[in-house]
């Protein structure tokens, strides 16, 4: 294939995905959210690997409102190898009703991407978040460290929901 056709190939999987927002078939997504709940700092336990998180450790994501109704979000990481913290500061906005936890989020401009949360502590205080296929999951905590019976509830409930939990990968937090 010649390098044209690559990058061509390339960029479309990219903005198939960068501008789907629904979640994958099959997967419900959290009902009776509140967004005020939900806002603050979250802890990155586990993910499946992707580009854009690639190599980074102590991974936390916060929320916070925006003035147009939607909210703020900044991830930030360790990255290991460049020995140094790495920050991408997006926006995301409900697809539907504010009470359905089903975002696009986005980090680039005008490409959105799916955010939805499929399981959530009636504490708000871990959750269980995909993208718009089932190439992108993470486990989320308001603690670094969740505790091994709530890290199997949520990884089954992620089998069962046909995500590759076998290639999730734990992220070290201190």
């Amino acid at each position: 294939m010649s390098l044209w056709k690559t990058l061509v190939a390339s960029l479309s999987a990219f903005l198939s995905v960068a501008c789907s927002t629904t979640p994958p078939k099959n997967v419900t997504v959290v009902e009776n959210f509140d967004s005020q709940r939900y806002l603050g700092q979250w802890y990155e336990i586990a993910r499946l690997n992707h580009p854009f998180e690639r190599g980074l450790e102590q991974v936390t994501a916060n929320y916070s409102p925006r003035e147009d109704g939607g909210l703020k979000v900044i991830n930030r990481g360790y990255n290991v190898k460049k020995q140094r913290w790495q920050e991408s500061v997006g926006k995301a906005y409900f697809t539907g009703e504010p009470q359905r936890a089903a975002l696009k989020v986005s980090f680039f401009g005008p490409f959105y991407g799916g955010y939805n949360v499929i399981a959530l502590d009636p504490d708000y205080r871990y959750a269980l978040v995909c993208g718009p296929n089932r190439h992108y999951l993470w486990i989320l905590s308001r603690t670094p460290q969740l505790e091994p019976g709530v890290k199997e509830k949520l990884v089954d409930q992620a089998r069962r929901d046909g995500f590759p939990v076998d290639e999730l990968i734990w992220v070290k937090q201190k």
